[in-house]
């Protein structure tokens, strides 16, 4: 399938007078968690709110800062997560994924709206 990306705002949600930042995403479908590298806590001082254990794609595991809360955009979607602190680039996992109802689309290797929901994000509740 080939590695799927997309462009996000990300901000403290805590500190409105910082400066959001534009990243590009890479889609991670295996992870569950929002994935920041340090210089993005860092530039968008996100407080670290606890360790998360963490198992990594060779099997071994990791604990990490989990910080937040972040205020995620994308198109005409956002929400609010935490994030783990890790790696070098930006990893947007299934749990954001799920609340902004965005879906991998595989032929053209883009993240985007789900196009049963295009004006609002939908959910199930049950």
């Amino acid at each position: 399938m080939g590695l799927t990306y997309g462009k996000l705002l990300v901000k403290n949600a805590k500190k409105p007078a910082l400066q959001p930042i534009e990243v590009e995403a890479l889609a991670d479908s295996g992870s569950v968690f929002l994935s920041v590298p340090p210089h993005i806590q860092l530039q968008l001082e996100l407080e670290e709110l606890e360790k998360k254990e963490v198992t990594l794609a060779d099997g071994s595991t990791k604990f990490v800062p989990y910080v937040g809360p972040i205020e995620l955009h994308f198109k005409n979607r956002s929400c609010f997560v935490g994030a783990i602190v890790l790696g070098d680039q930006v990893l947007l996992g299934s749990i954001p994924m799920e609340d902004k109802d965005l879906v991998i689309i595989p032929k053209s290797r883009l993240v985007d709206v789900n196009p049963a929901s295009p004006n609002f994000a939908h959910g199930l509740v049950k």
